[in-house]
């Protein structure tokens, strides 16, 4: 794959109208899958050698991102997804891979501003269920 411009990784929010908003100003984007691992090491174990049960375990995504706030819809979607608690979709689409969608809350929203520069915000998201994956 050659590379791609970062500022083609979009975060977009779904606007509750049947479509998503795609996340203004953000100037950093990151997306992290995990899964844990459950282990089934025992006496017998060849050498001692870990095991691990596969297949089992949890899986979870976690998207973080900054930048500056410069749409007023997608700025109250997140205000007030983040205040209620709300599960909501969203979608990250990764040029030259795919889109990654599923419902994630809204784990940390931080606002921040120098008195020469404008306000920043931090957001990060982390899954809340199933996540499904379409390749470009």
């Amino acid at each position: 794959m050659a590379a791609q411009k970062g500022k083609d990784l979009l975060l977009k929010i779904d606007s509750g109208e049947g479509g998503f908003v795609t996340v203004a100003g953000l100037r950093t984007k990151r997306l992290a899958f995990n899964s844990e691992t459950v282990d089934v090491t025992d006496a017998d174990s060849a050498g001692r050698w870990r095991e691990l049960l596969g297949g089992s375990g949890v899986q979870r995504a976690s998207v973080s991102g900054a930048g500056i706030f410069k749409d007023a819809q997608s700025d109250g979607l997140i205000r007030t997804g983040f205040f209620s608690g709300a599960i909501a979709g969203w979608q990250l689409a990764i040029p030259g891979f795919g889109v990654v969608e599923g419902p994630f809350q809204v784990t940390a929203l931080e606002y921040t501003g120098n008195h020469d520069g404008e306000v920043t915000f931090d957001i990060a998201l982390e899954s809340a269920g199933a996540i499904s994956f379409e390749a470009i």
